[in-house]
């Protein structure tokens, strides 16, 4: 069954990236000259998605606004002469069928994907992480979904992390299929050295089936106090199984200082407009370290 819908939770507070997400959504902080969701939504469309959900709360309408037409802007632009920059900001607003819901309270990504039960409905699903942009020649969603259609179960993208990281993340019982393909029968989220499974931790992207929302329903308070996806998706894994796909992609950490300065600095020098320029600066500036 082919993967239609997408879920984009979007509701965090940003407060790793703080001062600057005082006043700006984290997932509007710009990577060269697009703010990061963009990245998240082009990956979503390029894999085959049509319809987007973007699950986010007070704050967060520059959001709505930058997937929408700005006719005013727009109107300057053709009067400046300026044709390419005006499609590239009309192409904005075409991208996909975006809808948005509030995620009145900010209970944990669990309960932020269970917002979404009335827009997925009966179908499969992916949920893109809103801190988590990646960036690679085949989008990492499609390569879910490819895995999704071949198997029928869960799908997880995951990547191996060294043991001191993990336990920022989740840790998984997999079993390798074949190259970059895990069989997972298990996970716990923000493991103790002493609770790792394996090194491979769910990052950024995951496609569900609609039968987690009741698990959803009935998942307890977790980790940080919040209504963890992991604790459901545990459940999937151990009564149904689950599929891990090492993507391909590059992952950057938007809600980390240091994963915004390196997503900005390797997607700046591939950028078609700067990207020579820049290097001679990072060159230039490199010599001159100590």
């Amino acid at each position: 069954m082919k993967i239609k819908k997408a879920v984009i939770p979007a509701a965090g507070l940003g407060t790793r990236v703080l001062p600057a997400s005082k006043s700006i959504p984290k997932e509007m902080l710009p990577i060269v000259d697009k703010p990061a969701i963009q990245y998240i939504v082009e990956e979503a469309v390029r894999s085959g998605i049509e319809d987007i959900l973007i699950i986010t709360n007070r704050g967060k309408s520059a959001i709505e606004d930058h997937f929408d037409r700005s006719p005013e802007l727009e109107e300057r632009l053709l009067a400046s002469g300026k044709q390419k920059i005006y499609d590239e900001v009309v192409a904005i607003s075409k991208l996909a069928n975006i809808h948005y819901i509030r995620q009145k309270e900010t209970k944990g990504l669990g309960h932020a994907v269970y917002c979404a039960k009335a827009f997925v409905g009966d179908d499969p699903f992916v949920v893109l992480y809103g801190d988590d942009v990646i960036i690679g020649d085949v989008p990492a969603t499609k390569e879910l979904c490819d895995a999704y259609e071949e198997f029928g179960l869960g799908v997880a993208g995951v990547k191996y992390v060294p043991s001191e990281q993990i336990g920022k993340y989740c840790s998984l019982a997999t079993k390798e299929i074949r190259k970059g393909i895990f069989a997972v029968s298990d996970m716990i989220e923000k493991p103790s050295l002493d609770q790792i499974i394996s090194n491979y931790a769910i990052l950024g992207r995951v496609v569900l089936p609609p039968e987690i929302f009741s698990i959803l329903e009935n998942t307890p308070i977790g980790a940080g106090g919040e209504i963890q996806l992991t604790d459901a998706m545990k459940v999937l894994a151990k009564t149904k199984g689950m599929i891990g796909v090492e993507y391909s992609g590059t992952r950057y950490d938007m809600g980390n200082k240091l994963g915004i300065l390196k997503a900005i600095v390797e997607t700046g020098l591939k950028h078609k407009e700067v990207g020579d320029d820049f290097r001679k600066y990072l060159l230039e500036t490199a010599a001159n370290l100590k």
